[in-house]
């Protein structure tokens, strides 16, 4: 008699999936709603049903074996294709578009991402997709040309959209030769690579350096971030960002070590329009806030 094929429980894929997208099986048991203890349950009863290790230990937390890698890209299809099927049948198709607008720091990261999973959920909707500073993306919002947008949040304007995640902001320098740099002071002027004004980075990196009394120039100035990560990498300055979506070339410097000001984090807000709600509208934004919780390792607060 044949083997009786194995049937993979959608539910406990689910938690191998969160746990690696937040770096944490603490974390998805949070994010889900259980036990730490229930969540080991679910990753051996998934290791008893492949009959592989999916998962080893390596320092303080757990990395993915060869198969628990390979299980992971059948795994995020499996799940997008359940999801898929439920929506389908679960309410009308949706159709139309949504007009976003966000922050180039997100167009390599969390956009890809949620574009894929709503053009499988949701083909029949047209997302067009506006990449602009946070200035002209509240200009645009108001005028009505964007029905949602991530912005960055300066006031802690608890009104204003859904708080999507705290980031930190960091001085950013190049990876190579980095450790050699930081055992000396910059020099003086601080080199700086900056966005040209306004750029709310821009003065938050003057306004803490004035702070401290520490003298800088700007010495490159780019309209694009990837200008701004090739000359920071080349060594011609250091910059200020978060750290969300940093090019392996550059790391977050140490402000103790290299002799520069700390800094606060930065709300990063999902804010909508001024046309009325819209299904395919809402249900995008839902989606970005649970792919952008993913991407920036944090879970998505209540709006």
């Amino acid at each position: 008699m044949a083997a009786l094929p194995v049937n993979l429980d959608m539910d406990v894929l689910r938690t191998f999936v969160t746990g690696i997208d937040l770096g944490s099986f603490t974390k998805a048991a949070d994010r889900l709603g259980r036990s730490p203890s229930a969540i080991s349950l679910q990753m051996r009863k998934l290791e008893d049903q492949v009959g592989q290790t999916l998962l080893r230990r390596s320092g303080r937390g757990l990395v993915l074996t060869e198969p628990g890698e390979m299980l992971l890209g059948y795994a995020r299809r499996l799940l997008d294709l359940n999801d898929a099927a439920v929506s389908a049948v679960a309410a009308p198709a949706l159709s139309g578009s949504v007009r976003l607008g966000l922050p180039q720091d997100f167009t390599e990261t969390g956009l890809p991402t949620v574009l894929a999973r709503f053009a499988r959920l949701h083909p029949a909707v047209r997302v067009e997709a506006h990449v602009e500073r946070d200035a002209v993306l509240r200009a645009e919002l108001e005028a009505g040309r964007l029905d949602l947008a991530l912005v960055w949040d300066t006031t802690g304007a608890a009104g204003e959209g859904s708080l999507v995640a705290h980031l930190p902001l960091v001085w950013i320098g190049p990876r190579a030769g980095a450790e050699g740099a930081l055992h000396r002071p910059f020099s003086h002027p601080l080199p700086l690579a900056l966005f040209g004004p306004p750029c709310l980075f821009r003065h938050a990196a003057l306004k803490a350096l004035d702070a401290a009394g520490i003298p800088w120039r700007v010495a490159f100035s780019s309209p694009g971030l990837a200008g701004l990560w090739a000359a920071v990498a080349a060594g011609l300055g250091v910059t200020l960002r978060t750290p969300h979506g940093l090019p392996p070339s550059l790391r977050p410097l140490d402000p103790d070590e290299a002799g520069l000001p700390p800094l606060p984090s930065l709300r990063l807000r999902l804010v909508r329009g001024v046309s009325g709600a819209d299904p395919a509208v809402e249900r995008f934004a839902e989606l970005l806030r649970e792919t952008l919780a993913e991407t920036t390792g944090r879970a998505a607060p209540s709006p």
